[in-house]
Parts: structure tokens; sequence; C-alpha cells
């Protein structure tokens, strides 16, 4: 059971998406809160897979949230949930440690699949969005490139084979069937590619892979 924690200033939209996710027989949510105080707070008493977090709220935002959440002694993975695809505090949350984001208005179907994918260890990012963010806040620059390939430069050529694809948004089952390998080894690579790369999630080895050049 995937134990989770919706974080909305908006109770209309806290209670919507508690409706969906207790919708599904592999998700309980066991939290809720009004803002990044309140999360930290929940956070602390409950144990919490996701947390399914706003970016902007009231007393503590989304992004600051996610980095106290993220900096737990039991940290939650987190989604964040934005109005705006282009929104440069999204990119920031990402740049915090969460693993993904999502439109508010994602079809039902595809939110319950992000919180499963992202409890397993994987990232989800709205597909447009997701790449329109990135091109156009996380500009590189060169001393970001050369950090970025001085840790890419730590991987072998398999590894980074498997971090160009998960800069793309694949997941370990796309990676496993493009690259031939049983899932179980991409597991495996993708631990040793964010422990080499020094970052947290997926999506942060995404950005360390676009600065570097490995992607486009």
């Amino acid at each position: 059971m995937i134990r989770t924690m919706i974080v909305d200033d908006d109770a209309l939209v806290r209670l919507g998406l508690a409706d969906l996710l207790d919708g599904d027989e592999g998700i309980e949510v066991v939290a809720q809160a009004a803002d990044g105080l309140q999360a930290i707070e929940q956070a602390t008493a409950h144990r919490i897979d996701v947390a399914l977090v706003d970016v902007r709220m009231p007393r503590m935002d989304g992004i600051t949230a996610t980095t106290r959440l993220r900096a737990l002694p039991h940290p939650p993975k987190v989604i964040t949930l934005t109005t705006f695809d282009l929104d440069e505090y999204v990119y920031n949350a990402l740049a915090a440690g969460a693993d993904g984001f999502l439109l508010k208005d994602t079809d039902p179907a595809e939110i319950l699949r992000a919180v499963h994918l992202v409890a397993a260890g994987s990232a989800m990012l709205h597909p447009t969005a997701a790449r329109r963010l990135i091109d156009r806040y996380h500009a590189t620059n060169q001393p970001q490139a050369a950090t970025a390939q001085a840790r890419l430069d730590r991987l072998t050529p398999r590894e980074r084979d498997v971090l160009a694809l998960l800069a793309r948004g694949d997941t370990n089952a796309d990676i496993a069937t493009r690259l031939a390998m049983r899932e179980s080894t991409v597991k495996a690579h993708v631990s040793r590619i964010l422990t080499a790369l020094d970052v947290t999630n997926r999506v942060q080895a995404a950005l360390m892979a676009r600065d570097a050049g490995l992607t486009t």
C-alpha cells in the first residue's frame, strides 16, 4: 500500500485528489495539509511514501516544503502540482528534490500512474511541459557544464546509455526494452548513476545530463 499525503491550500483540490487516490486499491491517503508547514508536521507524524505538493501556498510554499520534506530522516517522494506548465517555481521544486510534476488538469488515470511510478523509484514529468520547462529555465553555462561533464566521466559507456534514455523520461521498463537488458539490471545501473553523479533522484540526473550535453 502506497501511503500518500496531499498538500494544497485549496480545500476542493484536496477533496478531489483524496477521492481519486482513495479509489485506487493500492493507494491510501494518510495525511492532508493546507501549506508547507503543515506538510512537514504531517510527514513527521506519519510515514509518507509519496507527497503531492502544490507550488503556491501561504506560510511555506511548495518549493521550500519539498526541500524540507526531502531532508527528513525518512523522506517521502514528492510530486509537484502546478496550474501552469511554464512555471519557474516547478523547475525550482524539481531541483530541490521533487521526483516529478503534474499539471492539475492531468487525466486522473495519469495521476494514479504517477503515484505508482514515483513510489517505485521512477520519475513522472508531464511529457510536453517537462521538456519546455527544462529548456527554458535550465540554461547551461560553462561552470555547470564542466561540473556535469566531470561527473558523467565517472560513468561506464553502458551507464551513459542508460542515463541518456532516463533523461528522455523513459521508465526502467522502457530502458530495459531498448537496451535489451533485464529491468533489475536497469535499476542497478540507475542506482549507480545517481551515486556517481551525486544526485538524489532521476530528475536531477536528467538535468545534469542536459548540462553535460548528453541530451538536447
